[in-house]
């Protein structure tokens, strides 16, 4: 029989890991700052984690991903 070959190994699939989490922590600090009475304004909304912090680490998430996905290691014997 011919042994097959895997097109990701151990270590693309730790970082697409890590790319996800990265992703579902960025969504979880953009969560919060609204208001319980609509009649009110939050200022929070607009707070550093959220518009600036928050979107850098999605894309680095994003781009995580993309590298554990490109990224040809040697083999893992």
């Amino acid at each position: 029989m011919s042994q097959q070959t895997q097109t990701f190994n151990k270590s693309n699939y730790r970082l697409i890991i890590i790319g996800v989490i990265m992703i579902a922590l960025g969504y979880l600090l953009m969560i919060g700052g609204g208001s319980d009475d609509p009649n009110v304004f939050n200022p929070e909304i607009f707070s550093f984690r959220r518009i600036v912090l928050s979107p850098i680490i999605i894309v680095l998430g994003f781009l995580v991903i993309t590298y554990g996905i490109m990224k040809k290691f040697k083999k893992e014997y």
